[in-house]
């Protein structure tokens, strides 16, 4: 039972600060008001989320990735076919160079742009390229000694603890000397073998082809890749101001222990840039509300708090209301901190043209915040269930969930663990040929899919052709066909018993009670139309012959009509608008009108029948609980003999009990309160409760609806 503060004004009046436990009206209420401000913030977050998206970042994604990581050069090297260092010279030299510098148009007329590049002619590279590369120690690992006279230097897997920083080749100049994480401002990246530090020995190339190329060959003459290279990092920028979009690409090439190149990309596309467009204001206005639909919410989390102390986290809507409001602030501290990062940065951009633009710290953090905000959106909508579980139909889903859980959780116990010891054996089976049981991650991943019939099943059939489909057959078997159905079963059962208990309950107040009571009340106003007809057949009949518009305003304006009413009406009728109703156009209204006045009487007659049916509905629902009452009197009789006298009035059927000590039925000579002990040691009680009785020696019952019984 909540505890109402004083200070807690309607506006931050909830079911956990306002008394509603033993009134289930106002429950209802305040939850319909809570869920109507709710779906306000629902749609200004489903604004916020949605108007910051836009279609044209797939098509920028795509564009790029068809360019820099599709597009194959005159030697047939693409990007996604490097599979040696050598291959990715040719890539640098070749596709990348071509794709990065675009000076001339298609028939190599200039597009006069300086040395600026505009990559498809619409997005200017920002900048600089940067390449990046992070080497590891000789000697960091160990050689067999039956191998220490043929093999020289051991070269480790990727360890940041043996990162090689010391200079080489030229020495002169950043691709030779080893720079920290925080000289160069990088940061971490994780590739696809293991996460990589943003340190290294980095060359930024120039602002024209020539220049890069030469600086290219330069490095790759000079051995800048040699065997304990274990990445290398190619970085860039560009700016569509056709639909105000960064992208932001990393193209790596991660070379490992083992020989060969695994080359991997990132672009993320993102907009840094905001209120540029009306749109663009827009959203700020919706963000704007969005700062100020939290601080609503934060001052009524810490009443709430106020009042129900832990047992306010004993719920699962409460922690994913905080859960909400934390995302929130989370983004608006965001959303301002990258505001003011970008106007730095492309400020010092503009300033110093020939620089790297390090962009990539800032499409993370907003890769992030949109992350951030996909999260909340999708709590924000979870979080609707909170206002309407209550509903008969709507709890069904979680008081099945509910009831299950503890099952579910044990049958999870015994899913997981025949789960995991099929993951290793396949990881064990097949993890040195399969690429999707390479890892013991990726075993798991590869296993549900089997689940859904996404599943090479040759691939493990080349790699084991005698364990292989044995695994296959008997995984299918287990999992899928047993485990699987189980655990429908359990929820299909719950859900079946759920179902029926809530069949049997009594119906409470619901909101859709409370919207229909509004709607009723709506529908009430048929008699205010009926009224309105009445008065238009009255104006028609204080007619003859014909009837101008002028009398007929006049009619109805002292009626009480307004004007446009008594235009609509007329003009309906009148044909050929000659503002003169003819015998003919008055009859076509007087037929019209005599319809809807029949309709409004039968809309009110229906109404009143359905009073009639809720009242009998009550009455039935009387009757079977007095039943229930004296089935339960009947099996005290061991105590007492139990009387009964029936009392009949004009309105109402009430049933009287006198519980005796003896067999004698025994009767009141004086007025007595329902409820209360008469002088012979007899009780007296009502069913109804609503009305006070009187019993005396000739044996009648008399009642008086003036009074009111006290039970």
């Amino acid at each position: 039972c909540a505890v109402k503060i004083p200070q807690v004004t309607g506006l931050w009046g909830t079911t956990l600060t306002e008394n509603t436990s033993n009134d289930r009206e106002l429950f209802v209420r305040t939850t319909l008001r809570e869920l109507l401000v709710y779906l306000v913030f629902l749609v200004d977050i489903c604004l916020l989320t949605y108007g910051m998206t836009s279609s044209s970042t797939y098509y920028y994604t795509k564009a790029m990735t068809d360019l820099f990581v599709n597009t194959a050069g005159e030697s047939g090297i693409k990007f996604q076919s490097i599979s040696a260092m050598a291959d990715f010279w040719i890539f640098a030299q070749g596709p990348l160079l071509d794709g990065l510098y675009w000076t001339k148009w298609y028939n190599n007329q200039s597009l006069n742009s300086g040395d600026q590049s505009f990559i498809y002619y619409e997005n200017m590279l920002l900048g600089v390229p940067r390449m990046r590369q992070i080497k590891i120690m000789n000697n960091s690992c160990h050689v067999h000694k039956d191998f220490k006279d043929e093999i020289m230097g051991c070269f480790d897997v990727y360890n940041e603890k043996k990162e090689d920083d010391s200079s080489f080749g030229l020495i002169n100049g950043t691709a030779w000397n080893y720079h920290t994480e925080k000289q160069i401002k990088g940061s971490s990246h994780w590739g696809l073998l293991t996460t990589y530090s943003g340190a290294g020995y980095y060359q930024d190339l120039t602002q024209t082809k020539e220049k890069s190329a030469i600086i290219l060959k330069d490095l790759m003459d000079n051995l800048w890749l040699d065997r304990g290279t274990r990445v290398v990092f190619v970085d860039f920028s560009t700016y569509n101001a056709n639909i105000n979009m960064f992208c932001v690409i990393r193209l790596v090439v991660e070379f490992p222990a083992t020989g060969g190149a695994i080359p991997s990309y990132q672009i993320r596309t993102v907009k840094l840039i905001r209120y540029i467009s009306t749109w663009d204001y827009f959203i700020l206005g919706c963000e704007m509300v969005f700062c100020l639909f939290i601080l609503y919410y934060i001052v009524e989390e810490i009443l709430e708090l106020r009042i129900h102390k832990f047992s306010y986290f004993k719920s699962i809507w409460n922690i994913l209301d905080i859960v909400v409001i934390m995302l929130a602030i989370i983004a608006i501290v965001f959303n301002i901190f990258r505001t003011v990062k970008v106007d730095n940065l492309l400020g010092k951009l503009l300033e110093q043209p020939d620089i790297y633009a390090d962009f990539e710290f800032l499409a993370f953090w907003q890769t992030q915040y949109n992350n951030m905000n996909a999260m909340n959106l999708f709590f924000a909508w979870i979080k609707v269930f909170k206002y309407i579980s209550f509903n008969k139909t709507m709890t069904q889903l979680s008081s099945t969930l509910g009831r299950c859980a503890k099952d579910i959780l044990g049958f999870a116990i015994m899913f997981f663990i025949v789960f995991f010891a099929y993951a290793q054996l396949g990881y064990l089976l097949f993890g040195t040929e399969v690429e999707s049981f390479s890892t013991f991650v990726k075993c798991i991943f590869t296993q549900f899919r089997i689940i859904l019939g996404d599943f090479d099943y040759n691939a493990i059939d080349r790699a084991n052709r005698v364990l292989g489909p044995i695994y296959f057959v008997t995984y299918v078997f287990f999992v899928f066909f047993v485990l699987l159905n189980m655990f429908l079963a359990i929820i299909n059962d719950t859900y079946s018993e759920v179902k029926e208990e809530l069949s049997s309950q009594k119906d409470e107040l619901q909101i859709t009670d409370i919207i229909k009571q509004s709607y009723m009340k709506t529908f009430m106003k048929l008699k205010l139309k009926k009224e309105k007809v009445s008065d238009v057949q009255k104006a028609l009949r204080s007619g003859s012959g014909e009837i101008e518009f002028r009398d007929f305003r006049e009619t109805l304006k002292e009626m009480g009509h307004a004007d446009h009413e008594i235009s609509a009406a007329f003009s309906q009728f009148d044909c050929d608008g000659n503002q003169i109703l003819d015998e003919e156009e008055q009859r076509k209204m007087k037929i019209e009108l005599e319809e809807k006045r029949v309709c409004a009487l039968l809309a009110r007659q229906v109404l009143q029948l359905e009073h009639s049916v809720e009242g009998i509905t009550s009455r039935l629902e009387l009757i079977v609980e007095t039943l229930g009452l004296q089935m339960n009197i009947k099996g005290n009789e061991a105590a007492g003999k139990l009387s009964v006298v029936t009392c009949v009035s004009d309105l109402k059927r009430f049933t009287l009990y006198t519980l005796h000590c003896t067999q004698n039925v025994s009767f009141l000579t004086t007025p007595i309160q329902c409820g209360e002990r008469a002088s012979d040691g007899s009780f007296l009680g009502c069913v109804d409760g609503g009305v006070k009785a009187e019993a005396s020696s000739s044996r009648s019952v008399h009642i008086s609806s003036a009074h009111v019984c006290h039970m």
